[in-house]
């Protein structure tokens, strides 16, 4: 009768593993192969693209590969020296809270209603996602046709009898924004809601159990135990929120075009218009101050992620 060593009972052992592991190797190897062409987008257009545009914004260049002297901040001070970019900075801060702040609480309060397994809720579901579906221009051509004085609302509530009723908020440079702001929280509203009820249907029945068990209201359990064990799906939500709020463009052609004036002028505008007139160093500096907050959010929650794991290992 033969005996195995506990050496040969390691050696067989890392062998059968190292089996196993090509094994699930060449099972993934079809995926690997799959996403290789993503990857070379990915890294073709965006990292390099990128790449571009934060070197071009040190450069005086007015076409692209035309004339390129490398010009250091220079860009920089130009552009927070005119005012025409630091209204459109101002404008998407109060835009961006707006949006997120309205997508953020209509997005949780229509995530809880079909939280409480509604009848029809496939119906629900489709009719709140229907306006992510359609695209900005669309979404801005309808809110400019129902804000418009002469064709909207203002004009059916005086064909009502009420003819001294006022209600144009894009014409005043006052409301324009405000009105703006109606338009893309109804387009994006949907798409926070299906990610925050995902969040929703991830919390333990047995937390509810709990909360009924020791008393606490409903809407404090949502605040304080939910929401919490909720903010993977909150994060990313915010994310999507924020780099959608940072690439606003085509509503603001739609619906205003930028104006009255320069009131509803937006960065991204003020990027495309430069490029127009053919200052591509203005242009990309601009640019690329506009990738600083998507970055700084994405690093941040890297950040809390690494954490995480520090704390997952530690215990």
């Amino acid at each position: 009768m033969t005996t195995i060593t506990a050496s040969e009972r390691a050696l067989s052992e890392g062998q059968l593993k190292s089996r196993a592991n090509r094994r699930r190797l060449l099972s993934k190897l079809p995926a690997i192969i799959g996403t290789i062409p993503m990857m070379i987008v990915a890294i073709g257009v965006f990292v390099i693209g990128i790449g571009f545009t934060i070197v071009l914004s040190f450069t005086n260049v007015k076409f692209f590969l035309i004339n390129i002297d490398f010009v250091g901040l220079k860009q920089y001070d130009i552009l927070w020296s005119t005012a025409r970019w630091v209204e459109s900075v101002k404008h998407i801060w109060f835009y961006g809270f707006g949006h997120i702040a309205l997508c953020l609480v209509g997005g949780f309060l229509l995530a809880v209603f079909m939280d409480q397994r509604i009848k029809a809720e496939d119906a629900f579901r489709t009719i709140f996602l229907y306006p992510f579906a359609l695209s900005a221009v669309i979404t801005g051509l309808v809110w400019q046709l129902m804000l418009d004085p002469i064709w909207g609302l203002q004009a059916y509530v005086r064909s009502l009898g009420f003819s001294d009723f006022t209600f144009a908020p894009l014409a005043d440079g006052n409301t324009a924004l405000l009105g703006m702001i109606v338009a893309s929280s109804w387009n994006g509203v949907g798409v926070t809601m299906a990610i925050l009820l995902a969040g929703l249907r991830g919390v333990d029945e047995e937390i509810w159990k709990a909360a009924r068990i020791d008393g606490i209201p409903t809407w404090r359990t949502y605040i304080s135990i939910v929401i919490p064990m909720m903010r993977g799906a909150v994060a990313t939500a915010l994310v999507l929120l924020v780099v959608n709020v940072v690439r606003t463009f085509d509503i603001v052609i739609a619906m205003t075009g930028g104006g009255p004036g320069i009131s509803t002028q937006m960065p991204a505008t003020y990027v495309i218009d430069s490029i127009n007139s053919r200052n591509v160093g203005q242009g990309m500096a601009a640019a690329t101050i506009m990738l600083l907050p998507i970055a700084m959010l994405i690093l941040i929650q890297f950040f809390f992620r690494w954490r995480a794991s520090l704390k997952g290992r530690t215990t």
